[in-house]
């Protein structure tokens, strides 16, 4: 640091300005080991799930838009009809969650094949075992069982199911739709996002025994829309 080109005020000037960086440096570098959960990233060290339900006709509209549709042939092939299907199911602190847990894990090509129905795409499969799977402290059995009965918890609303036009809702009207067949399930344990215009999806928090619970954290990231469009279901 040079500053013998400077008269003493513009070295004082410019020490406070490099002592107010440093302190932001400081204050960010804090914050950002505070919000970090001390278990990070121990397997089988969480305190909640969340299972995400992506509304499948508002992906596929995205990735054609981003000309992705390539690699989302799998899902947004052929027509197929697909509404709500499973995003995943994450393990979350109370404050951020972990991820890839183990990054050396693999995954059984036939327990991929078994989770097709609910998850339609074999590389959001092999996704959501490495970056939250690994994080559950199960084996890929007891991770894919754990999904597929947290899904079953749940009741996806009538109005949704056989979506044949673009409907236009607020989120508030779909998180009221699902709390509605849903017994149990309270205003804090669920959020819906948006992307852009459409709906994205709708996230609920359960426990690890897979009962409601709220989530604080999750609900403030809902959507912020008046409205979003849920467009409709392809015909299959």
């Amino acid at each position: 640091m040079v500053w013998s080109g400077l008269g003493p005020r513009a070295r004082i000037r410019t020490g406070i300005g490099y002592l107010i960086v440093a302190a932001a440096i400081g204050l960010a570098a804090t914050t950002a080991a505070l919000a970090q959960d001390k278990r990070q990233n121990t397997p089988g060290e969480f305190d909640y799930y969340v299972l995400s339900l992506s509304w499948s006709p508002s992906f596929c509209e995205d990735a054609a838009e981003r000309g992705n549709s390539g690699r989302s042939q799998a899902q947004c092939g052929g027509g197929r009809p697909f509404s709500f299907v499973v995003h995943g199911l994450w393990p979350q602190y109370e404050h951020g969650f972990p991820e890839y847990c183990d990054r050396d894990a693999w995954l059984d090509r036939n327990i991929m094949t078994s989770m097709l129905d609910l998850m339609p795409a074999p590389g959001l499969i092999f996704n959501e075992w490495k970056k939250h799977g690994t994080c559950s402290g199960l084996g890929p059995r007891g991770y894919f069982e754990t999904v597929r009965k947290a899904r079953a918890a749940i009741k996806i609303p009538p109005e949704f199911i056989d979506l044949a036009d673009p409907k236009t809702v607020s989120p508030a009207d779909v998180e009221s739709a699902f709390i509605k067949v849903n017994p149990g399930l309270a205003a804090n344990a669920i959020a819906v996002t948006c992307n852009r215009s459409r709906l994205s999806e709708v996230r609920i928090c359960m426990s690890k025994d897979l009962q409601f619970r709220g989530c604080d954290e999750i609900d403030r990231r809902a959507c912020k829309r008046d409205e979003v469009t849920m467009p409709p279901v392809r015909g299959g």
